[in-house]
């Protein structure tokens, strides 16, 4: 049946019968000269008849859309989507891991008496409650603490896998009450008079076995020079505790002591000795004992240290009368010509520079003097009060008009 429509017949894509069209007839159109009048097909092909009736040979279903590209603000949008999703599982999982230190997971497990050491600070009762076990990170609970105050020295029960916040209590609470026997050493002892103290405080103690752990050498200050065995100036001043099995282990405690002034003059630098003062560390704990022994009040501590320094640097004889009194091994208010003129080493009137050893235990105070000493060019000075205060000059005709008015005034 034929088709009488406009282009009847033929197939609406190509523009062809919708049988075909026999090879030999498509390729004599192929072959026909370029300027012949166009077959009926030809014209279903020409690019204008197309345009003047698209309809005729696409319907509806047969156009081809194609997408429209992205546009700026939809990949922007896009970008910052995938942003938030990775900031977002980042922000996750570090709020995970941080809640896990500061509370791990599963109970408390088990008490144990862990000792938190004097001057230990936030950064070391936090290393040591990790090292320990109880808390699970150092860094996070030493930020975790770091607004904590007035936490103490002492023994605790704390237990395995506690949060921060747990550990901190017990850290607040306080120590538990020592058991045994607690002894303070003050500052400024004598080696000797520290050894009074201990079998004093301690009846357990043998004397001979501790006069052999202070003087035999085999326990040692890091900062003790080679030959030297003494332990004078050594044994820093503080509270120590000597529970029931240590009441008759003198070595024990006489170890603890020297261990915790070798952690003292390590915090404040006395490795650095050489470069900051021009002294050895030990020639600087010598110097703070000296100032330990002079100075009663904290203030007058440092200008100590410089008087020394500054009398060694101009090549002066120290004369400081606490040396002779160490010489002639007595606690006297005032010294004769005959203790003056004592054969002694540590009679600093007599020989020029530094003594031999250390002539007290200084505390910390007098430690960090001599690490920092004030600033001045102070020669001499001289006690002008009962409470301790101590007048410097550079001039040594002020230095005896002051002397002879605090002498005058009972003072000395």
């Amino acid at each position: 049946m034929s088709d009488d429509r406009p282009g009847g017949g033929l197939d609406p894509l190509i523009g062809e019968p919708a049988g075909g069209v026999d090879p030999l007839a498509r390729r004599s159109r192929a072959e026909a000269p370029p300027n012949r009048d166009p077959a009926p097909g030809d014209m279903l092909l020409d690019p204008e008849a197309i345009a003047e009736d698209e309809a005729l040979f696409f319907g509806d279903d047969a156009w081809i859309r194609f997408r429209r590209p992205w546009g700026f603000w939809r990949r922007l949008v896009v970008l910052a989507g995938g942003l938030a999703l990775v900031a977002g599982g980042a922000y996750w999982w570090g709020n995970s891991w941080l809640q896990r230190q500061l509370d791990p997971p599963g109970e408390p497990q088990g008490l144990f008496l862990v000792e938190i050491p004097s001057g230990a600070g936030v950064n070391g009762i936090a290393r040591i409650l990790a090292n320990e076990g109880v808390v699970a990170n150092a860094t996070v609970a030493r930020l975790w603490w770091r607004d904590a105050e007035d936490l103490q020295a002492g023994d605790y029960y704390f237990a395995e896998n506690m949060s921060v916040d747990e550990a901190r209590a017990v850290l607040e609470a306080g120590p538990i009450p020592p058991l045994g026997e607690s002894i303070t050493i003050p500052e400024g002892l004598w080696l000797s008079e520290i050894a009074d103290r201990l079998t004093d405080s301690l009846p357990e103690f043998d004397p001979v076995e501790l006069q052999a752990a202070l003087s035999d050498g085999q326990i040692r200050s890091r900062f003790l020079p080679a030959g030297v065995t003494s332990l004078e100036g050594v044994l820093f001043p503080d509270t120590y505790r000597v529970d029931q099995r240590g009441e008759s282990d003198e070595r024990d405690l006489v170890r603890r002591m020297v261990e915790q002034f070798d952690t003292v003059a390590t915090q404040l630098g006395y490795d650095e000795a050489p470069e900051r003062i021009g002294l050895t560390p030990y020639q600087l704990l010598v110097a703070a004992s000296i100032v330990e022994a002079e100075a009663a009040r904290s203030v007058d501590r440092p200008k100590v240290a410089r008087v020394i320094y500054n009398r060694l640097n101009e090549g002066m004889p120290l004369q400081m009368d606490a040396t002779v009194l160490y010489a002639i091994g007595q606690r006297k208010s005032s010294l004769t010509l005959e203790d003056l003129d004592v054969d002694s080493p540590y009679n600093t009137r007599k020989f020029g520079g530094l003594p031999p050893t250390p002539i007290a235990a200084p505390g910390r105070e007098s430690l960090t003097a001599a690490m920092n000493p004030e600033p001045g060019d102070w020669l001499y000075f001289v006690l002008v009060e009962r409470d301790g205060t101590l007048f410097f000059t550079v001039d040594y005709d002020e230095f005896l008009v002051r002397a002879a008015d605090a002498r005058a005034r009972g003072v000395f």
